[in-house]
């Protein structure tokens, strides 16, 4: 859990910036309401917001800086109570920035109660060359919880004429149910080893999404897969092992890689979550 108390001079020690970000949802009969909203540093959330209807609130978490230089440390603690449905989204890329010699961080635990759903789907992130940036994401459920997350990771800025050449990318996340880790993975990303077939293959834009509750349909992949197929020619792949899907997609553009993402998320949260895909309008923005 951050340290919302800490110090007013941690920050002020260094030209880099320590923030941290706690929220916690609760259900209110029926409604789900955002009732802790704890910051410290510069990480802030927005109003919540209900397009969709009462049960599922809508959070928009905010980096005022705009951008990640190395040295900066954020955390990101959010816990969702029993039968309430949050949905976390960012109103833009996050940028992380050259390196300076010194290793940026972000660590984001989730915590999901018993029937209860968090949908955590962040705008993509771009790394600039040389950044050097460690990313940690932990996901806890309870009996009943369901998870969907997606991530869009663009290595360089390729509309730019950007390569990333030196820069390094350290990955770990985790889902546990009840305890027992169902999900882990881990990956080291190392700038001008991005062509290799362990890597990226040459491609400069890879995307993630995991989702985490009952199994789905066979027929549903059948149908990701399609819908995938019908919008062209793509590196893609969908799987489902015994507690978690997982689709992913490697290219060189990272508009493609949302939209083919919001496909996939389309399909599964009806399933999931027994609720049609309502495209937050952050995303179109």
């Amino acid at each position: 859990m951050p340290d919302c108390t800490a110090p007013r001079d941690l920050a002020a020690s260094s030209s880099a910036w320590h923030a941290s970000l706690t929220l916690g949802f609760a259900d209110d009969a029926g409604t789900t309401r955002l009732l802790d909203k704890l910051h410290y540093g510069p990480l802030r959330v927005q109003k919540a917001l209900y397009p969709e209807d009462a049960r599922v609130c809508q959070a928009i978490i905010v980096h005022p800086p705009g951008g990640v230089v190395g040295g900066d440390q954020l955390e990101i603690d959010i816990g969702v109570g029993d039968r309430a449905h949050a949905f976390i989204s960012t109103p833009g890329a996050a940028k992380w920035y050259q390196a300076n010699g010194k290793v940026s961080r972000q660590s984001v635990h989730l915590h999901v109660n018993q029937d209860a759903a968090l949908e955590w789907l962040p705008q993509e992130t771009i790394f600039f060359d040389t950044a050097d940036v460690v990313l940690d994401q932990h996901v806890e459920l309870a009996a009943g919880a369901t998870f969907i997350g997606c991530e869009i990771l663009c290595m360089g800025r390729r509309g730019s004429g950007e390569v990333f050449h030196s820069g390094r990318i350290r990955q770990r996340s985790s889902i546990r149910r009840e305890g027992r880790l169902i999900w882990w993975e881990q990956g080291d990303m190392v700038g001008g080893r991005l062509d290799s077939p362990l890597a990226l293959n040459g491609r400069t834009v890879c995307a993630t999404l995991t989702a985490a509750g009952k199994p789905l349909p066979a027929a549903v992949l059948n149908e990701i897969r399609a819908d995938i197929a019908a919008d062209g020619e793509h590196v893609f792949g969908v799987t489902q092992t015994k507690g978690v899907l997982v689709a992913r997609h490697l290219g060189d553009d990272s508009e493609t890689a949302r939209r083919l993402m919001l496909n996939v998320w389309r399909r599964v949260r009806p399933h999931l979550l027994e609720r049609e895909a309502v495209t937050p309008r952050i995303w179109q923005t």
